[in-house]
């Protein structure tokens, strides 16, 4: 058994709403066995407020979260990464940089919060939606031991994580 910490790269094209939040949610869940961030391609410059009303709610802490480009976890000084996870599909679908460590690399989109429109009260029915699938995924990632599984059976389970089903509107 090893007492390593796993160190986790959560991805999403503006890095203000899902990222965010699986980011605060692993490092809540993973108790001190997983080390999570989170990154963007065009990262939108702040934080949704929705974002942080939720983890708010859910007693979840995001002390110095903000929104920040992926290069910073590219650079000769970034922690190796043992996992980068895109969360949404715009971020999947682009080239990505060279990440120190050889991570494993998974995709578990969920729909974007941060794109409903309507009344703030639908846009924290999004939030809350989305907070769950990612709730429901980081959960089952962090109930995985990465130090007893071979590299091919991680990546593959790490992989069908992002295939858990989504809820679809009304349930």
């Amino acid at each position: 058994m090893t007492d390593k910490t796993f160190t986790v790269l959560f991805l999403c094209t503006g890095n203000s709403a899902r990222s965010i939040m699986a980011e605060a949610l692993l490092n809540q869940i993973g108790q001190g066995r997983f080390r999570a961030f989170s990154a963007g391609s065009h990262p939108a410059g702040t934080v949704n407020p929705f974002a942080l009303e939720r983890l708010a709610k859910e007693g979840i802490p995001a002390t110095g979260a903000r929104s920040k480009h992926w290069n910073e976890f590219a650079q000769a000084d970034a922690p190796d990464l043992d996992f980068v996870i895109t969360v949404c599909d715009n971020a999947a679908g682009e080239v990505c940089p060279a990440w120190p460590g050889q991570p494993i690399t998974a995709h578990w989109g969920v729909p974007d919060p941060a794109a409903v429109t309507g009344s703030d009260d639908e846009k924290r029915l999004a939030f809350a939606k989305a907070f769950a699938v990612l709730h429901r995924r980081v959960t089952l990632f962090a109930s995985l031991n990465p130090a007893s599984l071979e590299r091919l059976a991680l990546e593959q389970k790490v992989r069908e994580i992002g295939r858990v089903d989504i809820p679809q509107h009304g349930e």
